[in-house]
């Protein structure tokens, strides 16, 4: 569900909560999203979602899409709940090595706070 950042809206991504239930009922055990968004994992109704939040973006309409640039915290995710959080890294692009030091550095606040980190 984190690609309503990387292109804007998206068909099926307009009505989170509705999306939610449609992919929990379907066998879904996690929902991934960025900070921001109305994310609806652990809702308290229906199949529980474990909730992913993913920490770094782009978009498509920026000069280099494939630089993604860290855009929320590990502990904003905490703070949301969150079961784990992600990170993209774009291998082979021009910025590769900074994409890679924000890895490590969520990897690290990862470490210290105890929560999944998926890379």
């Amino acid at each position: 569900m984190d690609h309503g950042v990387t292109i804007g809206p998206c068909e099926g991504l307009l009505d989170m909560g509705k999306t939610v239930d449609l992919v929990a009922e379907g066998g879904a055990n996690a929902v991934l999203g960025h900070i921001g968004l109305p994310l609806h994992g652990h809702r308290g109704y229906g199949k529980d979602v474990g909730l992913i939040i993913h920490l770094s973006s782009s978009t498509t309409l920026a000069p280099d899409p494939n630089r993604k640039v860290l855009t929320g915290s590990v502990e904003q995710a905490i703070k949301f709940g969150a079961d784990a959080v992600s990170v993209h890294v774009n291998v082979g692009a021009a910025d590769e090595s900074k994409m890679l030091i924000d890895l490590g550095y969520i990897s690290q606040k990862c470490m210290e706070w105890g929560i999944r980190f998926l890379r």
